[in-house]
């Protein structure tokens, strides 16, 4: 996965050099520049180096192995899906493969530039031809094909096979844009834009931008979370997060050229739509409900990220490709009224629902956790107001206590980590006395972070909701439960993040005041669970596991090629409440009973299969008339869908046959079939 390290902790904050949201550029582009490295480059080069090779976990080797990783990366941060250079281009730079762990060390940066200016030449001739071919309309009715997904393939043999290659490529686009509703000339009128933008951002390129591309590919040679941010970038990465946010709430990375959603911002305007979700990809912005649309694809994301932002109360509409539509994905048009991100919203909140079990019907408490949050400074000056996951989540179980629930779920989805200190203070509020979390630091120290309060809060029956984005403190909590037996983890596998960072300011060793060097992220430690097993990579497996959209070889720490290893260590010394592995076979076969009866879970599961599928599937058509056949048949499985649900009560149609309610009880079917699962558990609980 081709990603700019920089985009993936970039939310709606970004500061740089716009006017109105009109990208500043200059008066003349020289397109035969040669951009050369810096003195600062070198030193922050060298002083980097010292710091991970001394302080990072792994305790890193510069050897021919990391050489040979960070060209393979350097090469697939410029031309990932293998569309400019060719074999050839490649043949020249194999004299660098491995000499770049050496000019680590020297400073000395020209071959890395010299990659940078051979792809920056490549881009202006591809550039070049590829306004020349759309000129012309595309012939639709031929049987050709196409796989945009070229990561896997040969480099091609000349300029001649590349032809080929964005002959097709363009095809594709167009065809994608034509089922979507538009004609030529006005697609390839967008194309073309789309690609002239595309060829004035690479000439915009500096010194700078050009460093960030190697040290992403340094960094990633030795872990996905060590990064290094430039000074444009590490300004932005420490812009106080309490000033007024406003946007989307979303963050966002760049992938094979799209600007993709990396995660929404709980409590933010597009997590509340609904309509945009994590993996979709941005293709076009336009701001108002009459705006121009500006296709976005190829840009830099601070660049997209800025045309997103913006007032209060003003409209932005987003273009998607949605993911789970893979490559056959036709654009959608998203409409958000920007907001301030209601910070309000990430705090613990709770519900309660009702499952109806053998004829009987039980009182479920849901509270869900978007993040684990803790106010530092003002625990620290005594404020008793301060704000805190577990005081709050302490609050709502007495609240839902006094409502009589019979069982209670955590829901984790979703949810990236936050404070440690909260992971091992929540988990207290279900365990007595005992340790939570274990951290193993680099020197092979390891430190046993306890409950200390015995008094147990809840004591009931407990599930665990998680799925593939909830992340470290997630798995820290989730890890414990289930290591205790005090509850089930129902859901997808999390994600697998179990280690720590550091951040290092190299400003300080800066020379002088005006000299910025940038900031560096360094992985120092390792969390390991109470029986010794680390949440580093595999994640929390949970106990009903539900299937995933995500493909761990794709999405998750499993996907980074550099991810630090699974292990174990010994075990803690802990206590576990109950041993709850002999009722697991029976609620799996209770839950694979109900999956086959409801209807709204049968259908989510569905949707799954159906993306997964969609995305294993590698060529596509170029025929307008079969590409037309399948987003029909599409159509067709919505209408059925729609009748079934009018069948069995859950969907109202009024007189003019527009849907007049939904009498879904529950519109989650996941936190519904979690219900059953925990509701299941307490019978059996109460049996044995």
């Amino acid at each position: 996965m081709a990603k700019t390290i920089l985009s993936v902790i970039l939310t709606f904050l970004i500061v740089t050099s716009f006017n109105n949201g009109i990208i500043a550029q200059p008066a003349v582009i020289d397109t035969n520049a040669v951009i050369k490295h810096s003195e600062r480059h070198t030193n922050v080069t060298q002083l980097a180096t010292m710091y991970m090779m001394r302080y990072h976990y792994s305790e890193p080797q510069l050897n021919d192995e990391m050489s040979s990783f960070i060209f393979d990366e350097m090469i697939s941060y410029l031309d990932h899906s293998k569309l400019y250079f060719t074999k050839e281009d490649i043949a020249g730079f194999e004299k660098y493969r491995f000499v770049l762990d050496q000019i680590v060390t020297s400073g000395n940066l020209e071959p890395v530039f010299d990659m940078f200016n051979v792809y920056r030449r490549r881009v202006n001739e591809r550039i070049a031809k590829a306004v020349q071919i759309l000129e012309n309309e595309f012939d639709f009715s031929k049987d050709e094909f196409y796989n945009p997904d070229r990561k896997n393939s040969e480099w091609s043999e000349n300029q001649k096979e590349l032809d080929g290659i964005w002959y097709k490529k363009l095809k594709f686009e167009t065809l994608s844009l034509k089922l979507g509703g538009k004609e030529f000339p006005e697609i390839n009128e967008t194309i073309k834009n789309r690609y002239t933008n595309f060829h004035k951002i690479i000439l915009r390129y500096n010194d700078d931008d050009v460093f960030q591309l190697f040290m992403n590919a340094y960094t990633q040679s030795i872990d996905p979370h060590t990064n290094y941010f430039n000074p444009r970038n590490s300004d932005n990465f420490n812009i106080n997060m309490s000033l007024s946010l406003e946007g989307i709430g979303a963050t966002l990375t760049t992938e094979n050229d799209y600007t993709t959603v990396v995660s929404l911002v709980t409590g933010g305007p597009a997590q509340m739509g609904g309509q945009l979700q994590a993996g979709d990809r941005i293709v076009a912005v336009a701001q108002g409900d009459t705006g121009t649309v500006v296709d976005v694809f190829g840009w830099r994301v601070d660049e997209v990220v800025q045309l997103i932002r913006g007032p209060k109360g003003t409209i932005v509409r987003l273009f998607v490709l949605p993911k789970k539509d893979g490559n056959n994905a036709v654009s959608t048009e998203i409409r958000i009224e920007r907001d301030k991100i209601k910070f309000e919203e990430q705090s613990a909140k709770k519900k309660v629902i009702e499952i109806e079990e053998d004829g009987k019907k039980y009182k479920v408490g849901v509270i869900s956790l978007p993040t684990f949050y803790l106010d530092f400074e003002g625990k620290r000056k005594g404020d008793p107001e301060y704000k805190s996951t577990t005081k709050d989540v302490k609050r709502l179980i007495e609240e839902l206590n006094k409502e009589n629930i019979d069982a209670l779920i955590v829901d984790l989805r979703s949810n990236g980590g936050g404070s440690l200190i909260e992971a091992v203070d929540l988990t207290g509020l279900f365990i007595e006395k005992g340790p939570v979390v274990q951290v193993r630091n680099s020197d092979g120290n390891i430190e046993v972070n306890e409950d200390n309060d015995p008094k147990v809060y809840y004591s009931g029956p407990l599930a665990v909701l998680v799925n593939a984005q909830s992340a470290s403190a997630s798995e820290i909590f989730s890890g414990a439960i289930q290591d205790y037996g005090r509850g089930v983890v129902v859901g997808e596998r999390t994600y697998g993040k179990g280690t720590v960072q550091n951040l290092v300011d190299l400003n300080r060793f800066a020379r002088n005041t005006d000299d910025k060097l940038g900031q560096l992220t360094l992985t120092i430690a390792k969390y390991y669970r109470v029986d010794g097993s680390s949440t580093q990579k595999d994640g929390v497996t949970p106990d009903i596991e539900f299937p995933s959209i995500y493909d761990r070889s794709e999405f998750g720490e499993s996907a980074y090629k550099t991810a630090l290893p699974w292990d174990k260590i010994r075990s803690s010394n802990f206590k576990i409440v109950s041993d709850l592995k002999p009722l697991i076979e029976s609620l799996k076969t209770k839950h694979i009973q109900r999956r086959d009866k409801n209807i709204e879970l049968g259908y989510y599961f569905e949707d799954i299969e159906r993306a997964k599928e969609m995305r294993k599937k590698k060529e596509f058509s170029l025929n307008y008339d079969k590409r037309k056949l399948e987003s029909e048949e599409l159509k067709a499985e919505e209408e059925r869908r729609k009748s079934e649900r009018i069948r069995s009560g859950t969907l109202v149609l009024d007189e003019k046959g527009e849907v007049a309610k939904e009498s879904i009880q529950i519109d989650d079917p996941v936190l519904e079939e979690t219900g059953h699962i925990v509701v299941n558990l307490s019978q059996l609980i109460k049996k044995q």
